[in-house]
């Protein structure tokens, strides 16, 4: 399945051993079963009550007298502790403990086993008592009220000492919400104990609330409350110098009841009526950034009456996963949610979908998923395998996209995931119609090999290389809205952006409907003790200011100024050469940096050639990627960012070298077809096709190739194609004729009459500074006609007529021919004259005279004799 669920703790495993050795130690001490004693057939009472901000898991049990025991499990050193025996037969609820583990709040209720007389007090439902266990010793009573009471304690971030005063929220079924400020004190020693027991101060933060949430990892509490029948989303943030505000207010799209009553990751909460909550809007908040809401409508297939149990939201970092048993699963990409493409939307009968547990669970911080029927504590991961299974083997490419970047963010850039994508690309380059898949694989797995390095990554560079999505996904329909700031309390001093998102779901007929909505602020001087509060307001405000995708890095400007460098390269003007050979430097140190990285021998020749042209795109995207960084990562070291630009492009070149030797091995090619005397085949022609598809891929987002890409490519294509495919993909820019590509072909072929049409044609396909070069290589008539033609040109290019006195002197012409006579005559006195001007790079042979013997052979080859 897509989802893996694997256990972190397990109350059969973790727990019940334990229990089972101190009852056996006990036993052997003859103290007794006391507190300690759990028999086989106790191990329904042993259940999960909650688990706190440092991963610590608090779970309960009754010994064979029926008293109450509290343990806790200390997720860092895998030990277990006993905190409090209560001696009474009742049944609990709700409990938290304190960072310290001093102190321990817990609601308990009367146990419902026939025959058991009521512990309560006459009028109560439920005895909320906070109780001192460092060593045991007060218990006070809170709360013995005819209604619910759940109790937290907060978690605020202290790194120094433990602060003198803890604060513990009370949730009450009656729809408010207090908090108490317990003020303790060490005496004797180590012993904690309540100052002024007696009155606990106490806060009002909410009331006439409908839902609320807390958030154990960022300490904020969520609910919402109908004002004139019109749900708010309240947000109230808890801080470590013990004060609290609220962050924002949120008017929400929803219908919620004013008799409904629902609380999210209080603990595990066995008293809600499950089967009434069923029929109530499953809502879960997560943070977020992204700012707008998104409302997706799923079609359910084959609803009954027997479809009781609600949505199940679990929070994966970078995906929110939300799925229905045996119905749907759905993975919402929440860090780029603007295109649909991005999630993956399962339906109907799937294997991944029927393999998901079925009971409700709770989802945590840290991709945590707690299942409070079995005692478990998961943490969820994607599963590679299965994502790639489906990548493989889904005809629709809505969830091939979406598979391939799940998957990608499983293994944030593991070269053992890529080489099993690259296999699949390389046998099925055109499995996708809606997008280039070559290319979406570059962009993606690039931006995940340097994601890691900053928490800006995702705003600076492109994760997708498809900006719009316009095919539709079966059954899936989305609605996307701008929503209006939230009111933000104590506006004037606001200054700082945070965002969360909350998604929700109803159920209505035959259709489900998810959305999620995010927006807020964080308002108070609070904000300035944040670690890297300023950095992050920074980068929000620049991100703001740019908007989407224009702030994500692009080749345009790399693109202008390549182009401008070619054309002055064509016209031999080129500016400052220490500007040419700064850009030259940065391709050197990215060829460096990527031959660093691979350590095996590359079996095509790739990266062994100059290749003027890629190596000033590989440096001039340096260049530019570096500004770019350099402008939105202030705070950030240049030697960090030049290493994370180096990084990034080769790991372009990287992927793409890849592919073409996955393809090489794959056909089992030699260095011999490295030769253009030989002839194609099936193979050649199939890692002909493989570079063509990387070609066009790279060439619409400007991407460099590696050098030596072309050369390759090149000689292929003599190899596989008739000369007016090859002629047509040259003048078409599929295949870029490279000086070392073209300097091979004359040397490797004969002048047989197809070979000379080919290298006729070669030539004149080339710019003129390189098509004199080759020239001159080919030992040819054809070739000396153009040698003639050039050097004729630029003898006369500023040639003006003068007045001749002399006539010609038939003694030293070997050709009676005049109109050749005199035109060699002039061309002669020129060379003369202006022989310094226009030296022919070295080459001294060619002069008048050879121009007068290369036009006798031309015509004496034109008129057949």
């Amino acid at each position: 399945m897509a989802l893996r669920l694997v256990a972190d703790f397990d109350l059969g495993k973790d727990v019940l051993p334990w229990l089972r050795a101190q009852r056996a130690a006990s036993e052997a001490s003859g103290a007794g079963s006391g507190g300690a004693d759990v028999l086989e057939n106790d191990y329904e009472s042993l259940r999960v009550l909650n688990v706190e901000r440092n991963g610590n898991i608090i779970y309960t049990y009754k010994d064979d007298k029926g008293n109450v025991i509290f343990g806790l499990y200390d997720c860092q050193t895998r030990q277990n502790e006993l905190l409090y025996t209560f001696e009474k037969d009742l049944q609990v609820f709700s409990c938290s403990v304190n960072s310290e583990r001093t102190l321990l709040a817990a609601s308990l209720v009367q146990s419902t086993k026939a025959g058991k007389r009521n512990e309560l007090q006459p009028g109560s439902k439920c005895l909320t008592l906070l109780v001192e266990i460092h060593p045991v010793n007060n218990v006070k009573v809170l709360k013995a009220v005819d209604s619910y009471i759940w109790v937290q304690f907060l978690y605020p971030h202290v790194e120094s000492h433990p602060l003198p005063e803890n604060h513990l929220l009370l949730i009450s079924e009656e729809k408010y919400i207090e908090q108490l400020r317990i003020h303790v004190a060490q005496e004797d020693g180590n012993r904690v104990v309540i100052k002024n027991s007696g009155h606990l101060p106490r806060d009002r933060i909410a009331e006439d609330f409908v839902w609320a949430q807390w958030d154990m990892s960022e300490q904020r509490l969520y609910y919402i409350d109908l004002k004139k029948s019109r749900s708010i989303l309240k947000c109230i943030q808890f801080y470590a110098d013990e004060s609290y505000n609220l962050m924002f207010e949120v008017p929400l799209d929803v219908s919620l009841s004013n008799s409904g009553f629902k609380l999210v990751n209080f603990g595990c909460d066995y008293h809600q009526d499950r089967e009434k909550l069923s029929k109530h809007l499953t809502l879960c908040v997560f943070t977020n950034h992204t700012g707008h809401s998104k409302t997706f409508t799923t079609s359910l297939e084959n609803v009954g009456s027997h479809v009781t149990k609600g949505i199940t939201f679990l929070n994966l970092d970078y995906y929110v996963a939300v799925y229905l048993p045996g119905h749907f699963f759905h993975l919402l990409n929440v860090q780029h949610p603007d295109l649909i493409c991005h999630s993956l939307f399962l339906t109907g009968n799937n294997e991944m979908i029927d393999m998901l547990p079925h009971c409700p669970l709770q989802s945590l911080s840290g991709s945590l998923v707690l299942d409070c029927c079995s005692g478990k504590l998961y943490r969820a991961l994607l599963s590679q395998s299965s994502l790639l299974q489906l990548l493989q083997n889904t005809r629709l490419d809505c969830e091939k996209m979406a598979a391939l970047h799940c998957a990608l963010y499983c293994g944030q850039g593991t070269r053992f995931l890529e080489r099993q994508i690259i296999q699949w690309i390389s046998e099925n380059v055109s499995a996708c119609h809606s997008f280039d898949l070559i290319q979406e694989f570059i962009i993606a797995s690039s931006y995940w090999s340097v994601y890691s390095e900053t928490s800006n990554m995702d705003k600076l560079l492109p994760h997708s290389s498809v900006l719009t999505w316009n095919t539709e996904i079966p059954g899936i329909t989305l609605v996307t809205e701008d929503i209006a700031l939230p009111f933000m309390k104590e506006a004037s001093e606001a200054i700082g952006q945070h965002q969360s998102s909350a998604a929700k779901l109803r159920r209505s007929g035959k259709e489900s409907a998810l959305g999620q909505s995010s927006r807020g602020s964080r308002s108070g001087c609070q904000v300035l003790n944040f670690k890297g509060y300023w950095e992050k307001l920074n980068s929000n405000l620049e991100y703001v200011k740019y908007a989407k995708p224009h702030f994500h890095y692009n080749n345009i400007v790399v693109r202008r100024e390549w182009h401008n460098l070619i054309s002055e390269e064509k016209t031999g003007k080129r500016r400052s050469t220490a500007y040419v050979r700064t850009i030259l430097d940065n391709a050197i140190k990215v060829i460096s940096n990527l031959e660093a990285r691979n350590l095996g021998p590359r079996l095509t020749p790739l990266l062994q050639e100059e290749d003027s042209h890629q190596r000033l795109l590989m440096g001039l995207m340096v260049s530019e990627l570096k500004d770019h960084f350099l402008r939105h990562l202030q705070g950030v070291e240049k030697k960090k960012i030049e290493q994370m630009v180096l990084d990034y492009i080769s790991k372009l070149l990287d992927l793409i070298c890849h592919i073409l030797e996955t393809s090489w091995r794959k056909h089992n090619l030699h260095s011999c077809i490295l030769h253009f005397n030989s002839r194609g085949s099936a193979a050649e022609f199939a890692v002909f096709h493989i570079m063509t598809r990387i070609l066009e891929a790279t060439k619409s987002l400007f991407l460099p190739l590696p050098p030596g890409f072309h050369t390759l490519h090149t000689i292929l294509g003599v190899h596989c194609l008739p000369l007016h495919n090859l002629l047509h993909c040259i003048d078409s820019g599929v295949l870029l004729l490279t000086e070392t590509a073209v300097v091979r072909l004359m040397k490797d072929l004969d002048n047989t009459e197809k070979n000379e049409k080919l290298k006729f044609s070669i030539i004149l396909r080339l710019p003129p500074l390189i098509g004199q070069k080759i020239c001159r290589l080919w030992d040819h008539p054809m070739s000396s006609n153009i040698i003639s033609r050039n050097h004729v040109t630029r003898l006369l290019q500023n040639y003006k007529k003068q007045p001749r006195n002399s006539m010609i002197d038939k003694s030293s012409v070997s050709v009676e021919f005049l109109p050749l006579n005199y035109f060699i005559e002039i061309l002669t006195d020129i060379e003369s004259s202006n022989q310094a001007l226009y030296p022919f790079e070295g080459h001294d042979n060619v002069d008048a005279e050879f121009v007068e013997e290369a036009a006798l052979k031309h015509t004496t080859m034109l008129l057949g004799l």
